[in-house]
């Protein structure tokens, strides 16, 4: 039972800092453990508390980080975390509690496992259910290999409901590895609280005395007529399906052992010590609670989920400043848009307060559809949806739209139908990294026939280029990023734009920047101190080709800006639009370049990618000296 309270009052860490790596957990009592959880767990309140990160899920997996470290012999055996937003405590647990100051800071931990940070980061995680993909793949290398260690795979009552790691645990069934599977349900969603019966059942089930008796039977069945060992073992399917949900589990292949409470380490430690025995594909049920000892977070786990620093005493976060974000700006048209017409379903994939769908979901519930973690699943739904005379929106992060690209291009694209992507977290998304940065869709997606896209440079342009998307009656995408714009005030009524029509923004010479999207302002910074044109190009597909023409045939340097991979990106339909038409004016194209951009600030990060003001016209002025002297060139 946890303690509230005195949980999160200052103290000494006398036991954890004791444990800077696994072997020395190991060292300790198992009666010492409750304490060391204690510590563990009023250490990420207060480190989080500093630097804003994931709080309620790691907060839920304590005990389970300790149990899992205190009995299995890591990194020799693989420990994989599904997602990885909770594993601060396993960071914690493996050299990295002096770290935590700088979590997801610039040179600092990142937010999620990553295996160029610690060799007990075993497979890097950030987007959700590949880890029992990735724990097979390790089982099957090492038995090739000849090495005996143990791989484990956490994944939560969310992750595991998606259609990878269905068909990792499928497969898993058939391939007969030693693998354990942790399933950590903490919405309580897949099974009913448990008490000391349930504990009690599965340290005795996960024994050697039941397993010995099980294997016995096999083989003492296997000598009987096969209509009698049928029934033996349809009856021990029943009875465990009287008593334990896990019949599903037992159905593809896996020794099933649960629920058990996930934070008594009295059940815990040795329930995976007896499993850790056992041989085959195995499957522990654990039930937790997200925010776990921390009375804010257990009350609002979703609002806890993703924090900004806040007040350890009060929970209260530190309030962002500016207006309204692209979010917030997409949930407002989307509720507008839903009023004036019925045909209107908004999809997201287990993205509503991120997506900014709560006032939707609350207005229009019956035509509101989490789907869950199934990227996949939500575009093709989309595209059902519009084959039937709706018109679905789906919100999305670029980066969870990779997940869906075959859905997308087979059922979206190909049959040319009117879904409208509203791709939010388009370019670098800051504390997140790599693995949740919208480096590619412009890449991705500008290559598909029929599609419409979009790139909004404030709120106003936002609002008008999603009513565009709708209004367009093929596949359409709006890509915006992550926080908030200029404070530009949304005209109303929301006016569509001409579709493929850019705008000037500002006349200059010799230099024309062509902004996609989020870098406008830079662009016309920029342009102050060069004197050069700016125009806001809005569309990247289809191009405002004559715009294209009009810029190259007055300007020696045309400059293409986007917050998205160069390769492939908006600049490169400017290159291939111009090298089609044969022209020859000098082009510099700036965007994220060819490497993954790791976790800092926002600002820090645009600034190592080039693309803040310095580098722009550090980048634009090294193109100019390399220009021939011309006609079109000032004293200035």
């Amino acid at each position: 039972m946890s303690n509230h309270h005195s949980d999160t009052e200052q103290g000494s860490y006398s036991l954890l800092e004791q444990v800077d790596l696994p072997q020395d957990l190991r060292r300790l009592e198992p009666k010492q453990l409750p304490l060391l959880a204690l510590e563990l767990r009023r250490f990420l309140i207060e480190s989080v508390s500093r630097t804003g990160g994931h709080l309620a899920a790691g907060l839920g997996v304590v005990e389970l980080a300790i149990a899992l470290h205190y009995v299995f012999n890591t990194p020799q055996d693989r420990l994989i975390w599904d997602v990885g937003h909770q594993a601060y405590p396993h960071k914690i647990l493996t050299g990295r509690r002096e770290q935590m100051a700088k979590l997801r800071q610039q040179g600092g931990p990142s937010g999620f496992p990553k295996r160029s940070e610690s060799d007990y980061d075993t497979f890097g995680t950030g987007h959700s259910s590949t880890s029992i993909s990735a724990a097979l793949g390790m089982a099957v290398a090492a038995r090739r290999k000849g090495e005996s260690r143990k791989v484990v795979a956490v994944i939560g009552d969310g992750s595991i409901g998606a259609g990878m790691a269905f068909e990792a645990l499928n497969h898993a069934g058939v391939l007969d590895q030693d693998l354990l599977v942790v399933l950590n349900d903490n919405k309580m969603s897949i099974s009913k609280p448990v008490g000391a019966f349930s504990n009690h059942l599965s340290r005795l089930l996960s024994g050697t005395l039941y397993t010995g008796m099980r294997e016995g039977g096999k083989s003492l069945l296997s000598h009987l007529p096969s209509q009698v060992s049928e029934l033996m073992g349809r009856w021990e399917e029943h009875m465990k399906g009287m008593v334990l949900p896990g019949t599903m589990f037992e159905e593809l292949g896996f020794n099933y052992i649960g629920p058990i409470d996930g934070h008594d380490l009295d059940t815990l430690v040795p329930t995976l010590r007896n499993m850790s025995k056992l041989n085959g594909p195995c499957l522990l049920h654990v039930v937790t609670q997200k925010g776990r000892g921390y009375e804010p977070a257990e009350e609002s786990p979703i609002a806890y989920h993703g924090v900004t620093p806040f007040n350890p005493a009060t929970g209260e976060m530190t309030k962002g400043g500016g207006g309204p974000s692209y979010t917030q700006i997409f949930g407002d048209w989307l509720c507008a848009m839903a009023e004036k017409d019925e045909r209107l379903l908004a999809i997201t994939p287990a993205m509503c307060e991120g997506s900014g769908m709560v006032e939707f979901a609350r207005r229009f519930s019956k035509r509101y559809f989490d789907v869950g973690i199934a990227e996949q699943h939500a575009l093709t739904l989309a595209a059902g949806m519009a084959c039937e005379g709706a018109k679905p929106v789906v919100a999305i992060y670029s980066s969870f739209l990779q997940r869906a690209y075959d859905q997308l291009i087979h059922d979206v694209v190909l049959q040319n139908l009117d879904v409208t992507l509203a791709v939010d977290r388009a370019g670098q998304v800051g504390a997140d990294g790599a693995t949740h940065a919208g480096s590619f869709d412009l890449s991705y997606a500008r290559v598909l026939p029929n599609m419409l896209i979009m790139a909004p440079s404030d709120e106003n342009e936002c609002s008008r280029m999603l009513q565009t998307a709708y209004d367009y009656p093929g596949p359409a995408m709006v890509r915006y990023p992550r926080g908030g714009g200029i404070g530009a005030e949304v005209e109303q009524p929301v006016k569509p734009l001409e579709l493929g029509q850019g705008r000037l923004r500002r006349e200059g010479c010799r230099v024309a920047l062509l902004s996609f999207g989020s870098l406008l302002q830079t662009a016309l910074a920029a342009a102050e101190q060069l004197d050069a044109t700016v125009a806001d190009m809005r569309f990247v597909k289809p191009l405002d080709e004559a715009l294209i023409l009009d810029l190259a045939s007055r300007h020696e340097l045309l400059v293409t800006l986007e917050e998205n991979q160069v390769q492939g990106g908006a600049g490169s339909a400017v290159n291939e639009y111009l090298a089609h038409i044969g022209h020859s004016v000098r082009l510099l194209n700036l965007g994220l370049p060819d490497r993954f951009i790791h976790h800092a600030t926002q600002q820090q990060q645009l600034a190592e990618c080039g693309l803040d003001l310095r580098g722009v016209l550090d980048s634009v002025s090294g193109a100019l000296k390399e220009l021939p002297a011309s006609v079109y060139q000032t004293s200035a």
